[in-house]
């Protein structure tokens, strides 16, 4: 019923778009972070393309990235004019190697994309390392992690509200979080048509319209509310060399069964102009043919 009110509340001001229930979601999602800026955005993806492109990142960059993830972290880095970089992966957790990210680093190398999976966080302190001594920004993307608290300490946190997260909505949304006012303010007049919304027939660069709407904010201010209190959907993902014949076996007995993910960034048909072949990052690989994933409910406090 709260979240019925919530809504309620928002069709009763007639402020659709921004307005006081998206200034209060970014105020309690950088309070939960303990980030100085949060600002609203209509996808996860955006928060991704907007982050790089506040950052600076454009054509003659590479960003160096993973390959097991859904291909939102790598597009957006092609739709910035930027080279993705795929490196491989840990065989224990699915993510990013911080060892390999160091030897992938070029002269146009500009940032760093990791992907936190299945409420996993990377090597942190490793990857901000590398990125202190090369000189790399550092984009979280955490779709798949809110809650964590070992995530966030990147130039810029971003994450999606997509019903399937652990913090949905009842549509599309997603944040980016940031401590630097320069990239708030870029992403803030991005997110806008490159326009302040005070002056917003005062275009003053060339941007993009991606707001969160009022509605989807009230509806993730309740949720939020009850983050801790509730139960999430938790993925747990694992190796099988039998996996079309146990994943058979798991639906049939109903449970919520997917692979995540069956063909890797690499060796997408997107990113043929890269020149990647079968074989170059062989971890990631394997993984992709053994994989499942199966979706479970459980208490928030076990993922802290």
């Amino acid at each position: 019923m709260d979240i019925y009110k919530a809504v309620k509340k928002v069709l009763d001001s007639g402020q659709y778009i921004l307005g006081p229930e998206v200034e209060a979601l970014e105020k309690e999602v950088a309070q939960y972070y303990n980030k100085k800026y949060a600002i609203g955005c209509n996808s996860g993806t955006d928060a991704l393309f907007l982050a790089l492109k506040a950052l600076g990142i454009g054509p003659g960059d590479e960003v160096i990235t993973t390959p097991f993830t859904f291909v939102a972290s790598s597009e957006v880095i092609a739709n910035c004019g930027a080279t993705p970089v795929f490196v491989d992966i840990n065989y224990r957790d699915f993510l990013i190697s911080p060892l390999l990210i160091e030897k992938s680093i070029t002269k146009k190398t500009k940032a760093i994309l990791v992907v936190h999976l299945f409420g996993q966080a990377c090597d942190m302190k490793e990857i901000n390392r590398i990125a202190k001594e090369y000189g790399l920004f550092v984009i979280e993307d955490a779709a798949q992690a809110f809650g964590n608290s070992k995530i966030g300490s990147g130039d810029c946190l971003c994450f999606s509200f997509h019903p399937a997260k652990c913090l949905g909505c009842c549509g599309d949304g997603g944040m980016m979080l940031t401590n630097s006012k320069k990239v708030y303010d870029q992403f803030k007049l991005l997110h806008y048509h490159g326009a302040q919304l005070k002056d917003k027939y005062n275009n003053l660069i060339i941007g993009w319209n991606s707001r969160l709407d009022a509605i989807q904010a009230a509806i993730l201010r309740v949720r939020l509310k009850n983050f801790k209190k509730g139960l999430i959907k938790t993925l747990y993902t694992f190796r099988t060399p039998n996996r079309d014949l146990l994943k058979k076996w798991l639906e049939k007995e109903g449970m919520d069964v997917k692979v995540f993910y069956k063909t890797p960034m690499h060796l997408q048909p997107a990113f043929k102009y890269l020149g990647y072949k079968e074989g170059d990052l062989p971890i990631v690989e394997q993984a992709c043919k053994e994989v499942l994933t199966i979706n479970i409910l459980r208490p928030y406090k076990e993922i802290r």
